[in-house]
This record gives C-alpha cells, structure tokens and sequence, in this order.
C-alpha cells in the first residue's frame, strides 16, 4: 500500500521509500496539520538538495544551519526551532542505536511490545505517538510481529478512524479529522461539566 500521508505525491513517495522521513514526519505530527508534518521530511530533503534523508547527515549537521532549514518559507513546522533539534536528535539516535537505518528499528522485532519499545525510547516520541506509529507499520508497511494491534492500543484495532495509521487517502483523512474533532469537543465538555 502506498503511503498517503501528506496528500502530496512527491512528498508521499519520499516516505513510501525512506524509512527515516516516515520516523521523521511521524515525530513533526504534533501541534501541526498532519498533512504539513508528514510533507516536511520532503522539504528537509528539497532543501539539504537529497533524495532521500541520510540520519549520518542529519545527526552532523550544523545545529543552527538545521535550524534555518526548517525555517524555510515555508516553515517545515509551526516551531521550527525545537523541531529541528529533536529532529537531529532523532537522527542521532538512530546512528548510535540502530547503525543510522531505521528501519532496522522494526525489521527484528521479536513481538509487538518490543517494538513499541523500541519507538517510545526514541527522542520526541513517547506512549501515544510509539502506539500510533506500531499502528502505521502494522497497517500500512506490512510490519505485523505477533502481539503488534495490543502494543499500539486502540490505534491498532481494524476498521477505526483515529490516526494517520488509518490515512490512506483524501477521505480517511477527513474521517481522521472528524474522529480528533469528536474527541477535543468531548473533552472540552467534559473539562466545562467538570469545572
């Protein structure tokens, strides 16, 4: 299954191909349309003048050259500052754990909670984002070790639109959409009820 993430083809084959600008949109989907986080390792790309991105290079770059990479125009995410730093974090940690490929990060995986494991311990991420991304790999990359649905929660039940795990076009983002809407109003009234 092709990727669909950034509803952008150039951008979308990039992460299709690149295990690493997946790990790297996933980590720039916070406080940001996913859409425009999933397109940003193609901007980082674009402009490092790369095909695909290198977590050697990445992790040496000139920390405030990184910086201005991010910066753009257009932005490669709402705080390019801080993104670029965990970005390079990332990247580091993939160098020093993993050899800088990524996708060694899931290809020998023994279960589902070892590769959750694995995605939780990475810089920038953590409980809910290692869930989702188990989900995406599950779902869409065929990465499927025993026990993966109940690693990554109710992300990874089948038939549900809650994640970019669950985008796999125009409409699913929409009913993504509609799902996150649904939950930040049941909050809202709940914190309003509550209050």
């Amino acid at each position: 299954m092709a990727i669909c993430l950034a509803q952008d083809a150039d951008a979308d084959a990039l992460l299709d191909r690149d295990p690493l600008a997946l790990l790297i949109g996933m980590l720039l989907d916070q406080q940001f349309p996913m859409e425009r986080a999933f397109a940003g390792p193609g901007l980082i790309a674009q402009r490092l003048g790369v095909t695909e991105l290198d977590a050697r290079e990445l992790a040496a770059h000139d920390p405030e050259a990184l910086v201005q990479v991010f910066r753009g125009p257009p932005a490669v995410h709402r705080y390019p500052g801080s993104m670029a730093r965990r970005v390079q974090a990332l990247a580091a940690a993939v160098v020093e754990q993993y050899d800088g490929d990524a996708s060694r990060i899931w290809s020998d995986v023994a279960d589902g909670q070892e590769l959750f494991r694995r995605l939780a311990a990475l810089p920038g991420y953590g409980t809910q984002k290692a869930q989702i991304f188990t989900a995406l790999l599950g779902k869409q990359r065929g990465v499927t070790p025993p026990g993966w649905r109940e690693a990554a929660g109710g992300y990874g039940e089948e038939g549900v639109h809650r994640s970019v795990a669950d985008v796999v076009d125009a409409a699913t983002l929409a009913q993504v959409r509609e799902y996150k809407q649904a939950k930040k109003a049941e909050m809202k009234s709940g914190a309003k009820a509550g209050g």
